[in-house]
């Protein structure tokens, strides 16, 4: 009987053990996730746009595309909204984006924190030259020209504007969160800048000049973009970085 009890004890032992691991493991791989977000984030976007980069080189209009089509064409567009997606797809091109960076430099050199500008334009930089090289190398037609609202030449995959917005208010995302005191305030404008990404990129397919695949491909390229150099170059920016309040 004692020997049947030991016994009985180190099972339930061996068990009870067994639950302190299983419910320490969940808050150390949350913890190990957060810790190597950058990884994660850049990862995963890798992921998405390689399979769509397979789909595009076999020649294939997805199933996301043609419905995106169906939608726009068919249930979306209509008069009052064309000159609005217009409008916010002009803000992501060259003039509205200096004159963007330029007010930032200002508005950043006004509190003491230098070299805003100069980060914010590199980034665009680097984007913009990353979104031609993949551009030419894939060379994917644009949808036909019969569902375009503008008219736009070269080729389609990824989409320029799509990088280009993730790119300039990721950037300012990031910045937001590194350097706005208040953490009400920072939730606001980063889903603010977040809304402005999702509408170019909207703006995209509803004028007809991009797939959605091309769209969601520039924000995964983009993405991936922002992750490297933000790490590379963001420790070269001085910022301040108020503590976190929860």
């Amino acid at each position: 009987m004692a020997d049947e009890r030991r016994k009985a004890d180190g099972v339930a032992g061996e068990g009870l053990a067994g639950d302190a691991r299983a419910q320490g493991l969940g808050p150390r791989a949350g913890s190990l996730l957060y810790e190597n977000r950058r990884i994660v984030i850049a990862s995963a976007c890798l992921l998405v746009f390689i399979v769509l980069l397979n789909r595009v080189l076999a020649g294939q209009i997805m199933a996301l595309d043609r419905a995106a089509i169906e939608l726009m064409v068919g249930h979306v567009r209509a008069a009052w909204l064309t000159p609005i997606m217009e409008a916010v797809s002009f803000v992501v091109t060259p003039i509205p984006l200096i004159a963007g960076i330029f007010v930032i430099a200002l508005g950043c050199r006004s509190r003491g924190v230098r070299g805003v500008g100069t980060f914010c334009a590199a980034n665009l930089i680097g984007s913009t030259l990353l979104n031609q090289a993949l551009k030419f190398a894939i060379q994917r037609p644009r949808p036909d020209v019969s569902l375009r609202l503008v008219d736009i030449g070269g080729f389609s995959f990824p989409s320029g504007h799509s990088m280009a917005a993730m790119a300039f208010f990721g950037l300012l995302v990031w910045l937001v969160w590194h350097g706005v005191r208040s953490r009400a305030a920072r939730i606001g404008l980063a889903a603010a800048l977040c809304a402005m990404i999702c509408t170019v990129g909207f703006s995209r397919v509803y004028l007809g000049v991009h797939y959605a695949s091309d769209v969601l491909a520039g924000f995964c390229a983009s993405l991936v973009w922002l992750t490297a150099y933000t790490k590379v170059a963001g420790p070269m920016l001085s910022l301040a970085r108020p503590p976190r309040h929860r």
